[in-house]
């Protein structure tokens, strides 16, 4: 027995030790690729930029074990990384051409617009930037029209349709469901409620809507112009059957015909192309030298940022209260981020970067109030709008000395709205009944069961009112206007950047490297001491791994050529939800917009919606 035991004993120490050795050699491994430094490209050849997955300002945080359990969809790319990769490019003699791949490719206006400028730069540093497509959309074709050719599939053809669509409206579904839609709100053009109390739009919305598309269209239409001048975008918008039909219904060729596409060639001549360019190689995918887009930007790009006097802040997606990961706009988060900079005295100037159509009108005052601190410790704040700074990003933005947009940037929105959703009606068809005792006019309210009371809602639309009141002295303090004057521009009312600007919301037009040089110049700073700091969070360990883990993403792969003529139905639906769910769900109070642009919907996989209204239609169902 007692030699039994001694054995039994040796085979769990064996068995401790081993775990132990294992658990020592996975966290060892693991800190290693989270450590470790890429290395430098040496090779030469084309630069690959396959967009697939679609360019952002910040990307969503990635978990390494939904990776690695195939439920994650490919991770877009950061809009800096790519914009300086090009700028890198355009000095770099190993890259000997830029190649885009815009098959799916997906992105806001300004980004595009971004990512064309600094193409621009690439041609005019003598590289030749091809593009590749079997079927181009508006936005893949407007940066399309940036390249010094432009190729199409024989297969496919340019899709171009301009700015507009339709979208859905609940309240039919809510009186089946038996929700009730509470809505408070201040402004007429406060459209962002309208989906829970119309089947329609109202007048007021449809003419800002319609205002906004058209100044957005225009906008877009002259950086095609702009960027090739032979392109008949005209005709290829009023007439697109006639275009086609006066080629023999072949898209491909109609697309040239109208001077949009220069080739019209299968992938197999566009890599033959570009082993021409930049040297040949049969034991490569495409037979030609590539440099991979990922390593380009981990070993050239990132690798070379270091730490300057500049700030740089980013507020990307909803305001939440708070603390969220990258991708989301935590308020406590963004704000802990720039106090931290702050700590250090390297600091001079701060540039927050807005990328939001807003949220948690709570959230964003504790942003401002973050960048308010920087200005009383005499650090000039300069803002820096992408695609969207609507209602709390705009509210963020009052913080700077200086704002700074595209003419393509969504902006305004200034306007708060409640919604507070009750199931009085739902619990009646369920059969179930809601009493209780109460010791005040106030007591369990608001009640979602049966309704938030008089009381209860009067309150409720007076703090909406009041923070509108807030919402106008801020805005009229940064800019120098009294609160009647900012109502005649606010009540809600979204603007586009050149609308913006004319009316006094925006001080100039430019990106982040306009707002770079404002700051250094309200700093002080001399022209070779500019050098920027991120003040970004850190994303988690598995987050981080993730990155590592993605497999290449620089595989060409083809897509339907009429897939920009079809929404994907589950992403559609899975958006709609989630868009549902974030309105009624989220803060009481919120300063919001709605009618900044629908979700950007692609055929990727979508996680099911898990909040109250999918269960409550799965239960009534």
């Amino acid at each position: 027995m007692r030699v039994a035991k001694a054995i039994w004993g040796l085979l769990v120490g064996i068995k401790d030790a081993l775990v132990l050795l294992f658990m020592f050699l996975f966290f060892a491994g693991l800190y290693a690729l989270l450590s470790a430094r890429p290395t430098p490209t040496d090779s030469d050849g084309v630069l690959v930029m396959n967009l697939k997955a679609g360019v952002v300002e910040q990307p969503a945080e990635q978990d390494a074990f939904a990776l690695a359990g195939g439920s994650a969809a490919a991770s877009p790319l950061a809009l800096r990384d790519v914009r300086a990769a090009l700028l890198k490019a355009k000095d770099d003699s190993r890259v000997k051409a830029v190649a885009l791949d815009l098959d799916g490719f997906s992105a806001g206006q300004t980004v595009v617009a971004d990512m064309g400028e600094a193409l621009d730069e690439v041609r005019r540093s003598g590289k030749p930037v091809l593009a590749y497509a079997t079927g181009y959309g508006d936005r893949a074709y407007q940066l399309a029209a940036h390249a010094s050719e432009v190729w199409v599939n024989p297969m496919g053809g340019v899709q171009l349709s301009g700015p507009g669509g339709n979208n859905l409206y609940f309240a039919g579904l809510l009186e089946k469901l038996g929700v009730t839609a509470n809505v408070y709100k201040v402004g007429k053009f406060k459209s962002a409620v309208e989906p829970f109390t119309r089947s329609d739009m109202s007048p007021e919305a449809r003419e800002n809507a319609q205002a906004l598309a058209g100044a957005l269209f225009e906008t877009w239409r002259d950086d095609i112009r702009k960027a090739r001048p032979k392109a008949n975008v005209d005709l290829a918008l009023k007439q697109p059957v006639q275009l086609v039909q006066a080629s023999g219904g072949d898209f491909a060729v109609a697309s040239q015909r109208a001077g949009l596409v220069d080739k019209v060639a299968d992938r197999r001549a566009f890599e033959a192309r570009l082993a021409a360019l930049g040297g040949a190689d049969e034991k490569l995918a495409g037979g030609f030298k590539r440099i991979r887009l990922d390593r380009y930007i981990a070993a050239e790009v990132r690798s070379e940022r270091g730490t300057g006097p500049i700030g740089v802040v980013t507020v990307a997606g909803n305001i939440v209260d708070g603390k969220a990961p990258v991708g989301t706009a935590g308020g406590d988060s963004i704000a802990e981020a720039i106090e931290k900079g702050l700590r250090d005295d390297k600091i001079k100037a701060l540039v927050v970067r807005i990328d939001s159509p807003g949220g948690s009108a709570l959230a964003s005052e504790r942003i401002r109030q973050a960048l308010l601190a920087a200005r009383e410790k005499k650090i000039p704040v300069v803002a820096s709008m992408g695609n969207v700074a609507a209602s709390g990003g705009y509210w963020v933005a009052t913080a700077a000395q200086h704002i700074i947009a595209e003419p393509s940037t969504v902006t305004g929105s200034i306007g708060v709205f409640g919604i507070l959703p009750s199931f009085q009606g739902s619990l009646e068809k369920l059969g179930i009944a809601a009493d209780g005792v109460r010791t005040t006019p106030l007591s369990g309210e608001p009640d979602l069961l049966k309704g938030p009371s008089p009381e209860a809602g009067q309150l409720i639309q007076l703090g909406v009112e009041s923070t509108y009141g807030k919402f106008l002295s801020i805005v009229g303090e940064a800019r120098r206007k009294t609160p009647a004057q900012v109502d005649a521009i606010g009540q809600g009312r979204v603007w586009s950047g050149g609308q913006a600007r004319q009316i006094g919301l925006i001080d100039q037009f430019g990106g982040m490297d306009e707002a770079v040089a404002k700051a250094a110049e309200l700093a002080r700073l001399d022209a070779d001491n500019r050098g920027l700091t991120y003040l970004d969070r850190k994303g988690s360990w598995r987050s981080e791994l993730a990155g590592l883990l993605r497999g290449d993403d620089d595989d060409a792969s083809e897509s339907d050529p009429f897939a920009s003529l079809r929404a994907n139905p589950d992403a559609l639906a899975g958006a709609v939800l989630q868009e549902a769910e974030l309105l009624l769900g989220g803060p009481t109070i919120q300063a919001r917009c709605l009618a900044c642009g629908p979700a950007d919907v692609r055929p990727a996989a979508t996680t099911p919606s898990t909040g109250w209204l999918a269960r409550l239609l799965a239960l009534l169902s």
